[in-house]
């Protein structure tokens, strides 16, 4: 279900994929039954094209993948959660335009 500019990760590769990474991270927490994940992932591809080279973009299936969605308190998805730094700067749940996401995004560069 991921773009080629989108990475998929999991609980096991999350620390060393997203908390360390040196780049700002977007981690798209999503399932496939999930409809609104399903319509919120040619957006999240797109982003993943525009900010190549400056974000990494994660996809994290949270139906294979159970701790890590637990420890952000994800709850409901699709999920977006911004890392930087190894800190999460911003998340937005449910289903967003696109404009609403790189506005989010552009606060990570801000």
């Amino acid at each position: 279900m991921a773009g080629h500019a989108v990475l998929e990760v999991n609980d096991a590769t999350f620390d060393s994929e997203v908390l360390q990474s040196e780049q700002p991270v977007l981690v798209d927490f999503w399932a496939a039954w999930c409809g609104p994940c399903r319509a919120l992932a040619p957006l999240v591809d797109a982003i993943a094209e525009e900010y190549n080279g400056r974000l990494k973009v994660m996809k994290m299936d949270v139906d294979q993948n159970s701790a890590t969605p637990a420890r952000y308190g994800v709850r409901g998805i699709p999920a977006l959660i911004f890392f930087k730094g190894g800190k999460v700067a911003n998340q937005i749940v449910g289903f967003v335009p696109k404009e609403k996401i790189t506005e989010g995004l552009d606060k990570l560069f801000a």
